[in-house]
């Protein structure tokens, strides 16, 4: 596993100074909802009208 020292400081800086209680409590409430639609979508799968038919007029093939 290849590691960046990049996140050994940024590890050190929320030891010292860590996020507040209410953006704590956001990210979970964000992760939450991410978990809810993706066992939504697992269990029902992806509605027929979310899927792109094609490729779009404007894109560029290389």
């Amino acid at each position: 596993m290849n590691f960046n020292p990049r996140h050994f400081i940024r590890m050190s800086k929320w030891a010292r100074n860590p996020p507040n209680a209410r953006q704590v409590k956001l990210f979970f409430i964000v992760l939450g909802l991410c978990l809810v639609l993706f066992g939504i979508d697992r269990v029902i799968g992806w509605p027929e009208w979310l899927t792109v038919d094609g490729t779009p007029s404007g894109k560029i093939n290389r």
